[in-house]
């Protein structure tokens, strides 16, 4: 027979002091989460094993058998992450045609290889990556997730956004998901992934940092792309790879790091990826719109430098805008009457207050329409119609 257990008072008063304190921690946990709140409009329900909110809608959220949304959400997209490899011959420049006749015999060509990221679109076979990563390569070569390593044809490339086309033959490739990153914000997780320094199917992450980062400010102001910034490590051979959200979308891809900074990284926002992408396999080139001007920011000691300089002969009436400081000769500017020393105040109906806002919007125009300007010219507004070209390869004019 069991004896009925007995606890001293002393042993009780420990027991009752312990679940009192447990029971307190409980409700004190319980109401630090109560106490974070969340929108009217995403109502958070918690149970005992997780706290849930609901996706946004139209996108899928993603499964909860996997605690870490990371790791789910690159194994979405791990698949369809590939190596680009490059061969570039660089000739012997010390070769003799009388060399087979006499003297040494003949040395092979040098060869000089490459490695890069880019994103399988799918079943066509068709490959986004970075122009730098290609451009000049003899050969190239994708190697697959899986080990496959087949040959690669580049379709087209188009240096003003650094986008590269490459197809490969169709199969039972799979399709990454696809985000937007117009709904990106700084502080929401960013997840990089490709091959950096030979390291194959490398994940990094972070947030990102910054949106819209004009060429200009990451300092290669000869592309026309605004750019998303992030502080997920991009290091070389991340070139060509993408840049996805927390539920495994694709925003981005990875295209440029400065040397002079660290945890900074810059991705080309899909939406454009994908258009200069379609161009390319579609004619193989990209024209892009070119009016023939070169501008700076307007700021009040750039104001005062210039009209203390005797030469230039210039009144501004400003301290802000976007300044005209030269117009190509026989450009469609030249043409439309544009002058250095102008000031851009609208283009296309749209105020504008950067360098980088004109641009995205002669960008945004369409070659051999008409596209208006509304310039301040000795402190008077004037309306110019300027007929926007088409150039191809890389203008160091907008």
């Amino acid at each position: 027979m069991l004896k009925p257990l007995i606890l001293s008072p002393r042993v009780w008063g420990l027991s009752l002091f312990l679940l009192g304190g447990g029971v307190g921690l409980w409700v004190g946990r319980l109401s630090a989460l109560g106490s974070q709140g969340s929108p009217s409009s995403f109502p958070v329900t918690f149970t005992a094993t997780h706290i849930e909110s609901p996706a946004p809608q139209g996108v899928s959220p993603l499964p909860l058998d996997n605690p870490n949304f990371m790791a789910q959400a690159v194994a979405q997209v791990g698949e369809s992450v590939v190596r680009i490899d490059t061969v570039t011959l660089a000739p012997d420049l010390d070769r003799s045609p009388f060399q087979h006749w006499f003297g040494r015999p003949q040395q092979p060509d040098s060869i000089d290889r490459g490695s890069g990221s880019g994103l399988l679109l799918g079943r066509e076979g068709r490959i986004i990556t970075n122009a730098h990563v290609v451009e000049g390569a003899d050969g190239v070569e994708v190697a697959l997730r899986d080990g496959q390593i087949v040959a690669g044809t580049v379709v087209g490339l188009d240096r003003v956004t650094d986008i590269a086309a490459i197809q490969i033959a169709a199969g039972n490739w799979s399709t990454p998901p696809l985000g937007r990153s117009v709904a990106v914000v700084p502080g929401q997780w960013a997840i990089a992934i490709g091959n950096p320094l030979g390291l194959d199917n490398t994940v990094t992450a972070g947030i990102i940092s910054a949106v819209g980062r004009s060429s200009s400010q990451v300092g290669i102001p000869d592309k026309r792309v605004t750019f998303i910034q992030t502080d997920a490590a991009i290091n070389p051979g991340n070139s060509g790879g993408p840049l996805l959200n927390d539920r495994g979308e694709v925003i981005g891809i990875n295209t440029a790091i400065r040397s002079d900074a660290q945890g900074l990284g810059f991705a080309i926002p899909i939406e454009k990826a994908l258009a200069i992408a379609e161009q390319l396999f579609t004619t193989g080139k990209v024209e892009h719109p070119f009016m023939g001007i070169q501008m700076v920011n307007l700021t009040p000691e750039l104001r005062q430098k210039l009209q203390n300089d005797a030469t230039l002969r210039l009144k501004l009436h400003q301290d802000n805008g976007v300044l005209v400081v030269r117009v190509l000769a026989e450009s469609p500017a030249a043409v439309a009457g544009l002058q250095s020393g102008d000031l851009i105040e609208t283009v296309g109906g749209v105020a504008v207050a950067t360098t980088g806002e004109v641009q995205a919007q002669v960008e945004a125009s369409v070659v051999g329409e008409p596209l208006t300007l509304v310039i301040r010219r000795s402190n008077q507004a004037q309306t110019l119609t300027v007929i926007p070209q088409a150039v191809s390869g890389e203008p160091s004019l907008d």
